[in-house]
């Protein structure tokens, strides 16, 4: 059985009522809660679904492309399945400063995830199998959820296929919410997730880049310091940054072991 739900995430327009009279099953947020807590209900409402499908409301994808996400889950060649603005070289309409941005949350999203490779972290046109649905935990009330989900479905070793999508750009369909905070925001809870998911990444690789460029200026400031053309500070500063760079890499290392431990004792 075909369900379609709408969430109206506190709107202050005519969206509950609308799509009542289309149809539509229509679940209401009284206060703008944000994206990540209406995928929440929304997600809830439809836990006993075969296929759970994901739409902006923004006007931005095209519902007749739905038949594209659920073919893979249909013929078991996936358990997600992300529509994609990006894969195959396309989304030349996309903004520039707008591809920048998303650039980067692509490559931190797919660091912080296990084995992930996906052109449009940010994408909300999705379609997820039933079974998949524990999988989620919605911490995020935000946009950040779209990176969250990618990063929970990688770790979880679901199979996740990317399949092309169109999109329609206007003012019409921006968020409202301010794009370089947006992506800041994204950005940080991507690398908090990379923290514990990723700690080489996040500790050890930072760290031997420090402490070679510690190892560097300390060469060429005791070197100075000889020719007594430059005081003993610069050095010291230089051994601090070898210990501090040291610290992070050897951290990184012991959380990268005791989080293998754990994944090997719950048999991931």
């Amino acid at each position: 059985m075909l369900r379609v739900i709408v969430v109206d995430d506190g709107s202050s327009d005519k969206t509950a009522e609308i799509a009542k009279l289309a149809g539509a099953e229509v679940l209401m947020h009284h206060q703008n809660l944000g994206k990540g807590a209406a995928l929440k209900t929304g997600f809830h409402a439809a836990r006993d679904a075969d296929i759970i499908l994901t739409l902006d409301s923004d006007g931005q994808h095209q519902p007749r492309e739905i038949p594209r996400l659920l073919e893979p889950i249909i013929k078991g060649e996936a358990d997600v399945v992300n529509g994609s603005r990006y894969l195959n070289g396309n989304g030349k309409e996309t903004p520039s400063y707008r591809r920048v941005g998303q650039n980067v949350l692509d490559t931190a999203t797919n660091i912080s995830g296990k084995n992930l490779d996906v052109t449009d972290s940010q994408s909300g046109f999705r379609a997820f199998a039933g079974h998949t649905l524990p999988v989620f935990r919605f911490r995020s009330t935000d946009y950040t959820i779209e990176s969250e989900m990618l990063i929970e479905a990688a770790k979880a070793g679901l199979r996740i296929k990317e399949v092309e999508i169109s999109a329609t750009y206007g003012e019409e369909n921006y968020h409202k919410q301010n794009p370089i905070r947006h992506g800041v925001s994204v950005l940080v809870r991507v690398l908090q997730d990379m923290e514990f998911n990723r700690p080489l990444y996040y500790f050890t690789l930072p760290g031997v880049a420090l402490m070679i460029l510690g190892m560097i200026s300390g060469v060429y400031f005791f070197d100075r310091y000889l020719d007594g053309t430059l005081n003993f500070f610069p050095t010291m500063a230089s051994a601090l940054l070898i210990i501090f760079s040291s610290f992070m890499a050897f951290t990184g290392l012991i959380l990268h072991t005791v989080s293998r431990m754990i994944f090997r004792a719950m048999g991931k």
